[in-house]
């Protein structure tokens, strides 16, 4: 890969450090935040949660001029992903696996959650690559950290660019996450012809096809 583009994290951190720690965790504003902007202010009167299972959903009352509005926002935790390049083979990796979302196999780059206590997003992604692919990561490049969707979702991933070479496991997932994952392999043609259906791995071969 040549011509490296990728965005300074530090930068798109620091823009939304009220809610992002450095570890990946989510922090959200306290109750009374105004937003900043002066010609639609919108303040967070209280929130509770709805619903505490595998993911969380969370009532939020919002004071907007003279309305109090309530508003749900989906909490399902950040997130780490990474468009995977293997150099010996001269292809990038992808992940075949069954989605709740879209009741139907997809295919995409790989990709986890943030959440083992004191995990970086660095860390949490080489260690999802090894669960995953079973390769060990030769270098990791930062590309940008987005909104998946935050009209109703606070989800925030952390996407990177991976270069491997040596598979030291087996991948297919997790074990105790009950995941099935089938590893395909796609020329660099394939990949940008591939009528993608995810949105993180669109923005992912997008950038690859920038550098």
């Amino acid at each position: 890969m040549t011509k490296n583009r990728n965005l300074d994290f530090d930068t798109a951190e620091n823009s939304q450090n009220r809610r992002i720690q450095a570890a990946g965790q989510q922090v959200y504003a306290p109750v009374g935040y105004t937003a900043t902007n002066p010609d639609y202010p919108m303040n967070i009167t209280d929130r509770k949660i709805l619903y505490d299972g595998h993911y969380k959903l969370t009532q939020l009352l919002v004071q907007h001029g003279g309305k109090q509005l309530k508003r749900e926002r989906f909490e399902p935790g950040s997130a780490v992903a990474a468009l995977v390049f293997d150099t010996q083979k001269q292809r990038y990796v992808f992940v075949r696996q069954f989605r709740i979302g879209s009741e139907t196999e997809l295919l995409e780059i790989p990709a986890g959650m943030l959440d083992k206590e004191g995990e970086s997003p660095e860390d949490a992604m080489r260690r999802e690559i090894h669960e995953e692919l079973g390769y060990d990561v030769d270098r990791l490049t930062p590309i940008t950290n987005f909104y998946s969707s935050p009209g109703g979702s606070a989800e925030q991933l952390w996407l990177y660019y991976a270069e491997v070479s040596h598979q030291s496991g087996a991948g297919g997932g997790a074990i105790d996450e009950d995941e099935n994952i089938e590893l395909v392999f796609l020329s660099r043609q394939d990949m940008v012809e591939e009528p993608w259906q995810d949105a993180k791995t669109i923005i992912a071969v997008q950038w690859a096809q920038l550098q």
